[in-house]
């Protein structure tokens, strides 16, 4: 029996970097839970104050089909290196073009960038682009394969 499961990004602003995570994933904000019209509504029924209402936010798979991933502000900052990040495959894989897979990384890092990520390296092998590592707005690594 497999558990479900879903990834949590702890971080200083769960709206800013749901945002960036939208767009370099194709997700869309999580509804409100069944018999609720707004999170406004359920959580004022369950009295969460409402300084707290913007210290999470869930983002789903429009298809349903991959796991969902949350934001949760928490005190303290990012310290250290990911020991796990997320690879954005987008290149299509080996058997595709190198031109067409490295127009496909490019035009990914460049959409990230404007969206407030940064690019901390280009890994070339055998004279070609591989993938670009990147950091998004509050500086959690991840790939552009």
């Amino acid at each position: 029996m497999t558990t479900r499961w879903t990834l949590t990004f702890d971080c200083d602003d769960a709206a800013a970097m749901a945002r960036f995570w939208t767009l370099a994933l194709g997700y869309v904000e999580q509804p409100p839970p069944e018999g609720w019209d707004t999170w406004e509504e359920w959580l004022t029924h369950f009295d969460v104050p409402e300084e707290e209402w913007g210290d999470g936010v869930s983002l789903q798979d429009p298809t349903g089909l991959l796991p969902a991933i949350s934001f949760l502000k928490v005190p303290e900052g990012k310290t250290a290196k990911n020991r796990l990040h997320l690879d954005l495959q987008v290149s299509g894989g080996r058997h595709v073009d190198q031109d067409k897979r490295e127009a496909r990384i490019e035009e990914t890092v460049a959409a990230l960038v404007e969206a407030g990520g940064t690019v901390s390296f280009r890994a070339i092998q055998a004279g070609s682009l591989d993938h670009v590592v990147m950091s998004d707005p509050e500086g959690n690594e991840f790939c552009v394969v």
